[in-house]
């Protein structure tokens, strides 16, 4: 098979009848080959039978947005544009999304879509899915599905074409969703559809039709149990898996004792079958990609959160008022509204008021989820540190935790068992007792729980897993809720000294 030029490729057959008949625009050159049109549909065509054609997308499209692809993104575009429905299991970090946006922006040049719906957490609608349409594709008209009924089932029936929806507002425009022209579903974090009982799971399969393209992205599929696999499965491959769960953990796991199941021999095998066609890149294999990447997870705030946060950023604004703030006053009025985002507040008489954490924690499973190696988690108020630590070792996740009261031999011994043994797989670690000097290299995922103010800690911390030693890339995500940690994080990113600007992040957090 050789490339004749951008549009057409000459395929050397012993049966050319065979092609001209299955691809109608084909020519029979009448020396043992056929010219082919070089698009999306006789590419299909021509795989079908038999042949192994390079995906069109790799000569026939102007990648377009404010970044040039890496070359694990195009193969990762390249294989989308090949597969109607598929999986990509590449690790967190290594632009999956971007090969997506930039696979279905094709897809949309050559008529073969229209439209778009995108699946994917809460935390990440804004701060990655939207954010990364607009750098790769800004051409094309973006909203999020999300808010009251009414604004969703508005937003879906509109013309947007990429529509961002969280797993669980699909139930509530199911209708519109349905009648709603969308020719490609994209999935991210797709863990969350492995159990195929679930009104979630339910919901997506009965919108998802023999001509939907399905494309499920996860870093960490079946990262708990083989059964984890059925579920995902059944939604892109369900001709190789059983007709019940049941039966597919028969396939795939022994039973021990009356409650016990152990996966058997044969289990990864049977589960790599299972989730094909899939595309997999590490973060190592990755060769053009730096060795510390940055995101951004969104979280929303509680009702009671939100009230306290704008009840003292009133009082704030009232005491600024005609006053010069002195950069002390500034540093402890910007702590007490990073501390309410991050879910504890000290009182004036040194109580401390707690808010409920869950959308901030079930962010950090993802997370952690996501992870192929161990987790640093920084929290910067140790009044968070308990609530965090004791939700993640209730979630069955080993957990220790390194602050100021952990005497220096037990921290010792806590860093030793982390780099040397499995657990713990998480550390949930203040950042000023662990910035400095330790080596944490068998983690390569760093979770900022809530920024710190100091540029030299949060560099400092980052370094503990990108260091000598290290053989993974790595990860840092920043959780944020407030538009006071959302600065503050600009800041340190943009590597700022931060305090020496702390009174202009206070004036612009009351602006």
């Amino acid at each position: 098979m050789d490339i004749v030029d951008n549009k057409a490729l000459r395929v050397t057959t012993d049966t050319p009848l065979q092609i001209t008949t299955c691809i109608p625009k084909s020519k029979d050159m009448g020396d043992g080959s056929v010219l082919v049109s070089w698009g999306v549909t006789e590419a299909h065509a021509l795989r079908d039978l038999g042949f192994n054609p390079p995906s069109p997308i790799a000569n026939r499209y102007k990648w377009t947005g404010r970044y040039t692809p890496f070359d694990h993104q195009k193969t990762t575009a390249s294989f989308f544009v090949m597969n109607q429905k598929a999986f990509c299991f590449s690790e967190m970090g290594t632009g999956k999304t971007a090969s997506a946006i930039w696979a279905a922006d094709y897809l949309m040049t050559q008529g073969v879509i229209r439209r778009v719906l995108i699946v994917c957490p809460l935390s990440i609608m804004d701060s990655a899915w939207r954010a990364d349409l607009f750098s790769f594709a800004m051409h094309r008209r973006v909203d999020i599905a999300y808010g009251a009924a009414p604004k969703r089932r508005k937003i879906v029936s509109g013309d947007a074409e990429f529509v961002i929806i969280n797993y669980d507002g699909i139930a509530i425009v199911e209708k519109e969703i349905a009648d709603g022209g969308f020719d490609l579903v994209i999935v991210d974090e797709a863990n969350s559809y492995k159990n195929p009982q679930t009104a979630r799971w339910k919901c997506l399969n009965r919108l998802v039709t023999p001509k939907t393209w399905l494309w499920m992205m996860t870093g960490t599929p079946a990262a708990q149990s083989p059964i984890d696999a059925y579920g995902i499965a059944k939604l892109v491959n369900p001709e190789g898996v059983p007709r019940t769960g049941a039966m597919f953990r028969d396939v795939v796991m022994q039973q021990i004792t009356k409650f016990k199941w152990q996966p058997k021999d044969t289990a990864v095998a049977t589960v790599h079958q299972a989730l094909q066609p899939a595309i997999r890149f590490t973060k190592d294999q990755c060769l053009d990609l730096p060795d510390m990447v940055y995101m951004k997870r969104h979280v929303d705030m509680t009702k009671m959160q939100t009230l306290y946060y704008n009840k003292l950023r009133s009082q704030l604004v009232m005491e600024a008022a005609g006053e010069e703030v002195s950069a002390v006053n500034a540093a402890i009025m910007m702590n007490k509204l990073l501390q309410i985002s991050a879910g504890a507040v000290y009182t004036d008489d040194n109580d401390t008021i707690e808010f409920d954490i869950s959308n901030r924690y079930n962010v950090l499973r993802e997370v952690i989820d996501e992870s192929s190696h161990k987790t640093l988690v920084f929290v910067p108020f140790k009044s968070t540190i308990k609530m965090i630590s004791e939700r993640l070792r209730d979630d069955g996740i080993s957990t220790e935790v390194i602050s100021g009261d952990v005497s220096a031999g037990a921290r010792t011994d806590i860093f030793k068992r982390f780099q040397e043994t499995p657990d713990p797989r998480v550390l949930v670690i203040q950042p000023q007792a662990a910035a400095h000097g330790v080596t944490l290299t068998a983690a390569n995922t760093v979770v900022w729980w809530a920024p710190t103010a100091s540029l030299e800690t949060f560099a400092q911390a980052n370094a503990r897993v990108h260091r000598a030693g290290q053989v993974n890339k790595c990860t840092v995500v920043q959780l944020s809720a407030s538009a006071a940690e959302k600065r503050l994080y600009a800041a340190l990113t943009a590597r700022e000294v931060v305090h020496m600007e702390v009174v202009n992040l206070y004036k612009q957090m009351l602006d």
